[in-house]
């Protein structure tokens, strides 16, 4: 794809669920906040998003302040509204209802000079899916070493 710069990801959210569907969604910021993103100051780890009223919120991602940006900074953690057709909001109205499915931001690129975010509706992982898939990666590991004949 042309014109996108991953800005940040999530890792640790494809080790702790299994992701479904994938939507790309537009987020809604402040100046300063745009500023600090495409500098890199985003930290998606504890992030969710979650539908209230008819719109779809990203909750818990930490945005850092500005340096530049004195009083126009806002609080880091505050709530801020994703643009998604209506269509699709509707989707995850009836998608978060099932059991056990949540909204996780994957991660945050620019797209032809926009912020964006990549949102996946996910499903939590037990304890022994995680041991399957880090023993899987492992034999995989070994498997190429072998091969290479590397050790």
């Amino acid at each position: 794809m042309s014109g996108v710069k991953i800005l940040a990801k999530n890792k640790v959210a494809r080790h702790n669920y299994f992701i479904d569907e994938v939507y790309e969604c537009g987020i809604e910021l402040k100046g300063t906040e745009v500023k600090s993103i495409r500098m890199g100051k985003i930290n998606l780890k504890d992030g969710y998003a979650s539908v209230d009223n008819s719109e779809v919120f990203l909750k818990q991602v930490h945005i850092s302040p500005y340096e530049q940006g004195n009083r126009y900074n806002v609080d880091p953690l505050r709530n801020r509204r994703l643009l998604l057709h209506k269509s699709e909001i509707r989707k995850l109205i009836g998608a978060t209802t099932v059991k056990g499915y949540s909204l996780i931001p994957l991660s945050v690129y620019l797209k032809n000079g926009k912020v964006k975010v990549e949102l996946g509706l996910a499903k939590g992982k037990k304890l022994y899916d995680k041991r399957q898939a880090i023993a899987k990666k492992d034999a995989q590991r070994r498997i190429e070493r072998e091969i290479t004949g590397k050790y």
